[in-house]
């Protein structure tokens, strides 16, 4: 039987046969993927002229029952509309572009991040969204400043309410020091020091962010002298002159759990 329009007969390792759909368009070369049956492989290659040819056809069109994935329907509408292809699912606006899950949940990003995203792909795990990056899973907010640990509307927060918004004007942070969380009192602001040793320990409770910065600092070094050889990432303070972190260092409080450590593991 020869081969429908847009599909290619091939084998697997162990000699079994699939078939592979693909068309070119603007001179582009696109697979549109791997198939049992050489019908469905045609029905995504018929599929897929349809919708480079039929502007109508929008990425909220989708249907869960297509022959063609999520991703590849949204990259072929993208280079429909754009004339640009990118092989993860992304659809370019003029200031921002879309990074799609699913018809209804994608996340915005500037422009100046479509090199990086267009080249990552994104993953989900454990509801953490993350890339492969030199071998490495980064968590995609790290990108923005915002640690593992952070907590939403406590350490960060997202200015217009939507939190799969990543454009760098909506996201302020709250909190830039390691260790350190803000909270709120009756209303009031204040920012609680923890450190990691075999489990969490507070280090203290201050009234600002920069003494909970400089008392996790403190943590660090009575911590290295009782002998825990942890590497701990200190914080950098800038706009504080040496004398005054002197100050501060000196005269701020710590956990007594903290400061007799080293008499616990005697």
């Amino acid at each position: 039987m020869p081969n429908l329009a847009g599909v290619y007969t091939t084998k697997r390792k162990d000699g079994t046969v699939y078939y592979r759909a693909s068309l070119t368009y603007r001179a582009k070369h696109i697979s549109l993927g791997s198939y049992d049956d050489m019908e469905t492989a045609h029905n995504a290659y018929l599929l897929a002229n349809n919708i480079l040819s039929d502007s109508k056809t929008g990425i909220d069109s989708y249907d869960e029952h297509s022959p063609l994935l999520f991703e590849k329907w949204v990259s072929l509408i993208n280079f429909r509309d754009n004339e640009i292809y990118f092989s993860n699912p992304i659809y370019i606006r003029p200031s921002f572009f879309y990074y799609y899950f699913s018809p209804s949940d994608f996340f915005i990003f500037d422009r100046d991040d479509l090199f990086y995203y267009s080249s990552h792909k994104i993953s989900c795990r454990g509801g953490h969204y993350f890339v492969a990056d030199y071998g490495m899973q980064v968590n995609i907010m790290n990108r923005y400043g915002i640690k593992n640990y952070a907590i939403l509307n406590k350490d960060y927060r997202f200015i217009n309410g939507n939190s799969n918004d990543y454009r760098y004007e909506n996201i302020e942070i709250l909190n830039t020091y390691n260790g350190v969380s803000s909270c709120y009192r009756k209303g009031k602001q204040y920012f609680r020091t923890k450190i990691h040793i075999n489990g969490n320990y507070t280090v203290g409770t201050y009234d600002t962010g920069i003494k909970a910065a400089i008392a996790y600092n403190k943590a660090i070094d009575i911590l290295k002298k009782a002998g825990v050889q942890k590497a701990y990432t200190p914080n950098y303070l800038e706009g504080i002159s040496p004398s005054d972190y002197a100050d501060i260092y000196s005269s701020i409080k710590i956990s007594s759990k903290i400061m007799n450590f080293h008499k616990q593991t005697d």
